[in-house]
């Protein structure tokens, strides 16, 4: 028994983990630690290497050249200090603002994570660690788990003719769905390009807005049904049959019209699996990106099926020259059938420095010439998840009013 205890400690010592505390006794290491003012400290014990930055969406952000792209921004950088006993860190220069923060160090020029802090999303294959500044009565209070009734979130399997997959999806449904007989109207939300069905549920915080806002009267109670918009996949990786599958930004399907066409085997599954108000005037559909894509050809392919419909930074027109399925053709003629069945509600939100912007310019101005009606929302920043839960946070009040 002796020898497996002292075997034990000698393992346990050469986990790195074990580097940022002393095994008895000694001083914890706190990162990232929120200062009373709202500044933040970020520390790493790294007494060996040469050089340790952080980078983050808390900092000026950074424009890089990507292949194939163009410019786009990226987080900052910024430096930390070592002292004497091997502790490098860095204090934001002034009070962060409330909101949800991502950020990793970069460590002699390889990026890791914060071994001080446990709580990290994915995006896309992009692994960071996150924190939350919150003020009460700020955006950010609705990013948090406060003490409200609470929803539940489930993973739901479901068959898709269409797409000949058995598929997953994120499925909300609010407050008190359990215990009550009542049916409820039906939030389609939907990704971007590399997420999935557990994208909008861990980055986009779409159980804790929900319960927030349904707790404070905002918005009406709802079910909020999360796809995977990616039709060649039956789920999230590492959640199908082809194993720890590296994710990727693979989207050569994504505007075959795959899923836009097979979107009512979603809308029927949902209805027959819940207690829904199964008309269009209790449906609603929105996404970011390619799900704005997606959000934007769906709702026109199929008139009759969405009376709310947001546009979340959207990518608007088919890519690659590869725009030939007939949920993509008679742009124009698709749209004038659905604004002629009057949506009551037609959104268009986007940062003012989004790479998309310009292209929805051109379909405002369509929309404009046609005398179409919609709202539009413009907020400062770029393509960043901080937009979207945003947009989310204005957009679902919106829903479903009498």
């Amino acid at each position: 028994m002796k020898k497996l205890l002292i075997s034990t400690v000698a393992i346990l010592a050469t986990l790195p983990v074990f580097s940022q505390q002393a095994l008895w006794g000694g001083t914890e290491i706190v990162s990232p630690e929120i200062n009373p003012d709202n500044s933040v400290t970020f520390r790493l014990f790294a007494p060996n290497a040469q050089a340790v930055q952080v980078t983050g969406d808390f900092l000026p952000t950074q424009t890089v050249e990507v292949p194939n792209f163009g410019e786009v921004d990226v987080p900052g950088v910024a430096d930390l200090v070592k002292d004497e006993k091997g502790v490098w860190s860095f204090t934001t220069p002034a009070p962060l603002a409330p909101e949800l923060y991502m950020y990793s160090f970069v460590v002699d020029g390889l990026r890791m994570m914060d071994p001080s802090n446990v709580y990290m999303n994915r995006d896309v294959a992009t692994v960071t660690n996150i924190f939350l500044i919150d003020e009460p009565g700020s955006r950010a209070h609705l990013y948090k788990v406060n003490d409200v009734p609470h929803g539940t979130v489930s993973r739901v399997w479901y068959d898709s003719p269409g797409l000949n997959l058995k598929r997953r999806m994120t499925i909300y449904t609010p407050p008190g769905y359990e215990d009550s007989n009542d049916s409820y109207p039906v939030f389609y939300l939907l990704h971007g390009a590399g997420g999935d069905e557990e994208a909008w549920i861990a980055l986009g915080r779409t159980a804790q807005i929900l319960d927030n806002l349904i707790a404070e009267g905002k918005a009406e109670p709802m079910i909020v049904v999360m796809t995977n918009g990616n039709p060649s996949q039956e789920a999230a990786p590492g959640e199908t049959s082809e194993g720890f599958k590296r994710p990727g930004m693979d989207v050569s399907r994504m505007n075959r019209g795959e899923f836009e066409t097979s979107f009512p085997d979603v809308v029927n599954y949902v209805d027959k699996h819940y207690r829904t108000k199964a008309d269009k005037a209790h449906r609603a559909i929105a996404g970011l990106s390619m799900g704005g894509f997606h959000s934007l050809h769906t709702s026109k392919f199929y008139p009759d099926l969405f009376d709310y419909v947001g546009l979340f930074s959207a990518a608007i027109f088919p890519f690659d020259g590869r725009g030939e399925a007939p949920v993509y053709q008679d742009f124009e003629g698709k749209l004038k059938t659905q604004f002629e069945k009057n949506p009551k509600l037609y959104y268009i939100a986007i940062g003012d420095k989004d790479f998309l912007y310009n292209d929805n310019v051109k379909f405002r101005q369509i929309l404009d010439a046609n005398g179409y009606p919609y709202e539009y929302f413009e907020s400062p920043d770029g393509h960043i998840w901080k937009n979207w839960r945003i947009y989310l946070t204005e957009f679902a009040p919106k829903l479903f009013k009498q």
